[in-house]
């Protein structure tokens, strides 16, 4: 049989630490004084947010003739970059790579590293080849890889 257990320092809590009643915090008496009633706090009122006045939805515009000199109408287009390379291949239908030689200054050194990067870029009429300086823009996604278009020609080597 087992002795009767002695109580500890704190009360007749158990050594393994205090018993928690369900629902109430246990404190420095174990959780066997009841719980005090929380003065209520004094909170300010938040201001009332006035609704926000109704945004009239503006008309839709009609469509106005377009006269035969004036270009058509089109949608906002995001900025798209533009990069100048030089074409490397033109092995695939209607794609070239480019390769865009970049200088960029070492912050340690203090010199200028060339970086390069190709890029597949869409060529519709198979007209650029290889050693063709061209520039190319952003354009939505073509094919797995390729996300750029070749939109003109900047300089065709020399040939002799």
């Amino acid at each position: 049989m087992s002795a009767p257990k002695k109580p500890n320092k704190k009360g007749d809590a158990p050594k393994g630490g205090a018993a928690k009643a369900p629902g109430k915090p246990a404190g420095k008496d174990g959780g066997k004084a009841p719980a005090k009633a929380e003065a209520p706090k004094a909170a300010a009122a938040p201001a009332p947010v006035a609704a926000p006045a109704p945004v009239a939805a503006p008309a839709p515009a009609a469509a106005a003739p377009v006269a035969a000199g004036e270009p058509a109408p089109t949608k906002h287009r995001a900025f798209r970059r533009k990069l100048v390379g030089r074409v490397t291949s033109n092995k695939m239908a209607k794609t070239v790579i480019v390769e865009v030689t970049r200088s960029t200054l070492n912050p340690m050194y203090k010199k200028y590293v060339r970086s390069r990067e190709r890029y597949k870029a869409h060529d519709e009429t198979n007209q650029y080849k290889v050693g063709d300086r061209v520039e190319i823009q952003e354009h939505r996604p073509i094919s797995r890889e390729k996300r750029w278009i070749v939109t003109r020609l900047i300089a065709r080597p020399v040939e002799e």
